[in-house]
């Protein structure tokens, strides 16, 4: 049986060619992304960053930690405590010390003037000693006014050089007196001691040179403080865990990336392999006269997919392997992944890959083959000549089955929790079921949408438009294999970008409702102090109301096993916030907000007004808070509120200001303004704040969707050209017999053109009824969630597609046509399969 299947594999090499690239190419994306994503499992490892050249560094505990049933559960603080003056002062007696204050600055075009490639931190200079920095030119800092700056590649400043430097107090100028390269991990500028804690009163850490064990003696127990010595003196590195972090949404992009083109690849080579073997019903109808047995024919089947399964899979491990160190390169120059990412030597990806490829591939055969096997010698002959019983009682069950599925999820989630509608791993996983059903049910659609699509052209003069109709409608399986890879990409594109850019929209939508304020001046990075004088000046111009509010967090514990974060807003108080703002309250007031309560949303679990419930503040204390008002969930961004008390350690990242309706905007324009260009901040008005921070997609988040749709096109695309193919090629001689009946070489290419774009359009309706689903499902959720935005259908991805898939179609379809027209139509007609 094998050495029969090796001849057939060689007389039909166009058809198991086009298995084989499939099923490489497949397994070949399954490799190279998985690859990708086992790299993103381990972060490498760093030591001690800024205090490598400390003996021991105290600072505020920066974790929460619960005995919970099942364990000790801990949470990152989000504002750590700061150390007392009083305590620093005790650490004096036991060893040397060292205050460090680290506080936000920023010195105009500093990418330019000192070579920053991050936002720039203030810290005294009287702490240097503990850290990599040692000065390059001039001197340390003496005086007032006087700054040590980092320099990296490109810097332009010198010692002896003035620059303007933006501090907590506002902008100023400052005389380098000295510059240290910079370590990688920040760029700073640094001041004198005096002059920092004047800047900045908050002890962030203090380092001692002694031994550990006398500094915890001195500390004692209930201080709240935490003593890092050895490799533990890298949790006071600025954003120790930046490299695990970053790779969470390397591992969010290609753990999404794997699933699509995984998915991808086994519903397209199911359907070719599928294809392959329903396009031999004649040579089994031969094979069932010439005495085999239905088992003779299926092994022979499974023998050849074992063939073309091990040698294609071997190929795509190669192909996965040379291309996944090029994929990561990539996404680190586009920034979506750090510089340092690489992929490592781990082997159970392509294990994954191969095992994947060879079981797709024998699956792929089963059903096509077991039809094949149990059909009588004529009833095969006879179906060779035209596509009938396409549409067996058991594909239609199951795609009825994957259909109600995934409707039945969707209405669920509309039904139960509308927001889990707009996450990413619903609205990216969603359409997989339904393109699913829609492909398994496009044998019994394909042949009325065809005959509803055509219905025109087929009426205009010339015979074109008709033959096109009828040849798609009677060979519904071709015409079927041929759209499920468009069906695939129009899905795709229209479901990833329009959810998102719909979601976004809503997003904007929903702040432009909320937003009562008229103008609005942020930090731009959350956590980053805005300057205090900035503040004074804004509070000080008449006819208006000032809202300032912190970037905060509180942990609370659920269900007595899980800790969970949340991120929180603290303002001045209720009354302010209610003034500037418009929440979607669906439960109390805004205006009972004070120091011992908390305004939560919809999906905390307690959720009744006037309810205590204990929390952990940001930095790290735990209180009883009262409920005052409960917000909807909206969108995702109604978080939690809290009073400025309930914040210690947080500075004011954020101020909202709210123009009385008497008073002279004129003249608060102009004071406001004023004071913004003297702290070197910027003032928004509230619209042009809303299109600064609600951008359609961060370039971030479209590169990302850009990277797994293409991944995805282009599989497709290569298994619409290759089935498109493997169809032109079975079909010389219904195209010698047109040529036997006068048609004309163009004639006969002109038909297949046109054909090949009418089966590219058939999949692409099927495809955007899945996308219209799924947007009208996240229409609904928005709904549901009391927020009005419109549909974003993106026209221009959506129609390059087609675009792309129609040009592809054709050329895919004509070449081989054009090639197969250059012998003689007789002999054409008269040749054997």
């Amino acid at each position: 049986m094998l050495s029969l299947a090796l001849r057939g594999m060689r007389t039909r090499w166009v058809t198991f060619v086009g298995s084989f690239v499939a099923l490489a190419l497949g397994v070949g994306l399954i490799a190279t992304t998985g690859l990708a994503l086992a790299a993103t499992f381990d972060a490498p490892e760093r030591g001690t960053e800024r205090f490598a050249e400390a003996r021991v560094v105290v600072q505020g505990t920066d974790e929460v930690k619960a005995d919970t049933p099942i364990g000790v559960r801990t949470s990152t603080l989000t504002n750590p405590r700061a150390v007392p003056e009083k305590l620093a002062a005790e650490l004096a007696t036991v060893g040397p010390v060292a205050e460090d204050r680290t506080f936000p600055v920023s010195v105009p075009d500093a990418d330019r003037r000192v070579g920053a490639d991050t936002a720039l931190v203030g810290h005294s200079w009287a702490v240097a000693a503990a850290t990599p920095y040692r000065l390059t030119s001039g001197r340390a800092p003496t005086a007032p006014g006087e700054v040590v700056v980092t320099t990296g590649p490109g810097a332009q400043v010198r010692a002896g050089d003035r620059i303007q430097v933006v501090t907590p107090e506002g902008a100023g100028t400052r005389t380098v007196v000295g510059t240290v390269p910079a370590a990688g991990f920040e760029s700073a500028v640094f001041f004198t001691a005096a002059e920092a804690a004047r800047l900045s009163p908050r002890i962030d850490r203090v380092t001692v040179d002694a031994d550990p064990a006398a500094v915890r003696a001195a500390l004692g127990t209930g201080s709240g403080m935490t003593v890092l010595a050895g490799d533990d003196r890298r949790r006071a590195d600025p954003d120790p865990d930046r490299d695990k972090e970053a790779l969470v949404s390397v591992n969010a992009l290609l753990g999404t990336a794997a699933g699509i083109t995984a998915f991808v690849s086994v519903f397209v080579v199911a359907s070719t392999f599928t294809f392959a073997v329903a396009q031999r019903r004649r040579e089994f109808g031969l094979l069932r006269m010439a005495g085999a047995t239905p088992g003779q024919v299926r092994r022979m089947v499974y023998a050849e997919a074992l063939v073309i399964g091990v040698l294609a899979s071997g190929a795509g491990c190669w192909l996965g392997r040379w291309a996944a160190p090029r994929l990561a390169s990539w996404m680190s120059g586009e920034g979506l992944a750090p510089t340092w990412f690489r992929i490592g030597e781990q082997a159970w990806p392509l294990h994954v890959a191969f095992w994947t490829g060879l079981t797709v591939a024998l699956c792929g055969v089963v059903v096509a083959s077991f039809r094949a096997g149990r059909t009588g010698p004529t009833a095969a002959l006879r179906e060779s000549a035209v596509d009938s019983g396409t549409m067996p009682w058991s594909r239609l069950l199951v795609a009825a089955a994957v259909l109600l599925t995934g409707l039945g999820l969707l209405v669920t989630a509309l039904v139960d929790n509308p927001g889990d509608v707009l996450k990413r791993k619903t609205y990216i996983t969603q359409p997989m079921l339904l393109i699913v059903a829609m492909a398994l049910l496009a044998p019994l659609l394909v042949r009325p949408l065809t005959r509803l699509l055509t219905w025109l052209p087929a009426r205009l003069p010339g015979a074109v438009g008709m033959l096109a109709r009828e040849n798609a409608a009677a060979g519904v399986r071709r015409t079927a294999a041929v759209a499920a890879p468009v069906i695939i990409t129009v899905a795709l594109a229209c479901s990833l970008m329009g959810t998102t850019a719909t979601i976004n929209e809503a997003k904007a939508a929903e702040a432009r409702t909320q937003m009562q304020a008229d103008y609005v001046v942020s930090s731009g990075d959350a956590g980053r102090a805005l300057p205090a004088g900035f503040v004074r000046a804004a509070r000080d111009v008449p006819g208006v109301t000032v809202s300032t509010s912190r970037s905060t967090g509180v942990t609370v514990l659920e269900e007595g096993t899980a800790l969970v974060r949340s991120e929180a807003r603290a303002v001045d108080s209720g009354t302010d916030l209610s003034a500037v703002s418009q929440l979607p309250v669906v439960a109390g007031k805004l205006a009972d907000l004070d120091d011992g309560s908390i305004v939560v949303n919809e999906e905390w679990l307690t959720t009744r007004v006037g309810d205590r419930v204990p929390v952990w503040l940001g930095d790290g204390r735990k209180v009883n808070l009262r409920i005052a008002a409960v917000l909807g969930i909206g969108t995702g961004n109604n978080g939690v509120y809290l009073t400025a008390r309930n914040a210690a350690g947080a500075g004011v990242d954020r101020v909202d200001i709210k123009v009385a309706a008497d008073a002279d905007r004129a003249a608060v324009d102009r004071r406001l303004r004023a004071a913004a260009q003297a702290s070197g901040v910027e003032v928004l008005g509230a619209g042009q704040w809303i299109e600064a921070h609600y951008p359609r997609s961060s370039e971030s988040t479209r590169l990302g969707l850009l990277m797994i749709l293409a991944i995805a096109l282009v599989y497709t695309g290569i298994a619409l050209a290759n089935t498109l193919v493997m169809a032109t090629t079975d079909r010389v001689r219904d195209l010698a017999a047109l040529r036997l009946t006068g048609a004309t070489k163009t004639q006969v290419l002109r038909l297949v053109a046109v054909e090949s774009v009418m089966v590219v359009v058939v999949g692409a309706v099927l495809g955007a009824a899945v996308s219209a689903v799924n947007l009208l499902g996240v229409r609904t959720a928005l709904g549901l969630l009391d927020v009005r935005s419109a549909i974003v259908v993106p026209w221009p991805t959506v129609g390059a597609v087609i675009a792309a898939s129609a040009v592809l179609a054709v050329l895919a379809a004509t070449l081989p046509a054009s090639f197969a027209l250059r012998t003689r139509p007789v002999e054409l007609a008269g040749m054997r399969e």
